[in-house]
């Protein structure tokens, strides 16, 4: 499973991908406000320039002809940049224009099977289903994750499951186990996933012994 940063932070950024963690980074309008001051085309270039692999990047126009407008700007700035539309019927037909100019997109706001299943058709590259927006509402958003998963399974659907509003550790494991193709994490939450109190504590025991056999604490090799 790949791992995205969900973040417009360049520090971050560097960051994860310096532990060799970050395969992606998704970003959106909320995210970009966070960077407070930043101008919004300088601070995606950044973004693009520091990351490897994919960005996607999200329109804020809600009509198809302003859609593949901004689409087409976005695409300009990277050639790793991929177009996040939302799930609409504008979006639906977005999707499909931009699927045909070969363009990539990531769908976002999926709340339902039938949303991931129409983006697929409408050629998205990614369906970004929000697992903890579900969750806020007292319904399980990783089982919509299984409910996608057997969809696309069940058609050999080549669309990419991105596990999106993830809050957790817990998420994450989930995601995994029912086979999601990308996870995208806020920085707080990669920074759980590596650790572990035992680990911790096993670390602490060896270096302890460590130390009676060399109390100088010199590596004898």
């Amino acid at each position: 499973m790949k791992i995205f940063l969900d973040t417009a932070n360049v520090n971050e950024i560097k960051e994860g991908l310096s532990w060799g963690l970050v395969d992606g980074v998704t970003t959106n309008p909320s995210l970009i406000e966070k960077e407070k001051g930043a101008n919004f085309k300088d601070i995606v270039k950044k973004i693009l320039e520091a990351t490897p692999g994919p960005v996607s990047i999200e329109v804020v126009a809600t009509d198809f002809d302003g859609m593949i407008k901004q689409a087409h700007k976005i695409r300009e700035l990277g050639s790793n940049a991929v177009v996040k539309i939302p799930m609409t019927i504008d979006g639906l037909r977005a999707i499909r224009k931009l699927s045909e100019e070969n363009i990539p997109v990531n769908c976002t706001l999926v709340f339902s099977p039938i949303q991931a299943l129409f983006a697929a058709k409408a050629g998205a590259k990614y369906v970004s289903p929000f697992v903890g927006r579900l969750d806020d509402i007292a319904e399980d958003g990783m089982q919509l994750i299984e409910q996608i998963k057997t969809i696309f399974m069940n058609y050999d659907i080549e669309t990419e499951i991105l596990v999106a509003s993830i809050r957790n550790p817990v998420h994450v494991v989930r995601a995994a186990l029912i086979g999601a193709d990308v996870a995208t994490l806020p920085f707080e939450v990669l920074k759980k996933l590596p650790q572990h109190p035992k680990t911790d504590e096993g670390l602490s025991k060896f270096l302890a012994d460590w130390k009676k056999l060399f109390p100088d604490g010199n590596f004898p090799l």
